[in-house]
Order: structure tokens, then sequence, then C-alpha cells
């Protein structure tokens, strides 16, 4: 795991906040402009939430979003599907929800 990711990651949630895809980026020396590294942002930002979901707790990269829609990227919500914690129903009600257990979570560390 990325460990300097995640560590952005939880300091992001402890303090309630989000952050968007290219500021996390440069952390593993990512291109954002680049779709070999927008796969390995999605890649690592994946295992974070993989190693979150399997520790019981919510998925962390639900802050990591576009700065043109506020939104997770698609690969997120795959996840939470291949993870069974999201049937595919409404996108922007989870995205909410899950923003919501993140922060809840973060903020009792």
């Amino acid at each position: 795991m990325h460990e300097q990711i995640y560590k952005r990651l939880v300091n992001v949630a402890q303090a309630g906040g989000y952050i968007t895809y290219s500021d996390i980026a440069p952390l593993a020396g990512l291109d954002m402009t680049l779709q070999a590294d927008r796969t390995e942002i999605g890649r690592i930002l994946g295992e974070i939430s993989t190693f979150e979901h399997n520790q019981g707790r919510p998925l962390l990269s639900v802050i990591v979003i576009h700065r043109d829609n506020n939104m997770p990227g698609e690969g997120f919500f795959q996840l939470a599907r291949d993870l069974n914690r999201y049937q595919g129903a409404d996108d922007l009600l989870f995205f909410i929800q899950e923003l919501q257990r993140v922060h809840q979570h973060w903020r009792q560390r």
C-alpha cells in the first residue's frame, strides 16, 4: 500500500475534507494527464479502500474526487460494487453516505 497517499487521505478525512485526484497524484509521482498514471492512481486508491474494507471501515478513497464534478471516478463505484458495499442504484446518494461515514469514522481517531 502507498503509505504517503494513505496518510494524506487519513489526514484529509480527519479534517472532514476531500481532495482531488490531481492533488494526490504527485505523492506517487503521477501525472493525471497520462492515462497510465490515471490507471495507477486508481489501483493505489483501490488497494487503500480494499484494505479499509477488510478492516471493517468505510471506503477511505471516497474523499478523492474529480475537480470538474466533485465526485469520485467510476473505479470507486465499481470497487464498492465488487466489495458488495453498493448495488449501483444511486451514485450520488452512495457517495454522500460513504463520505459521511468516512468523516465520522476518522474524526473519532
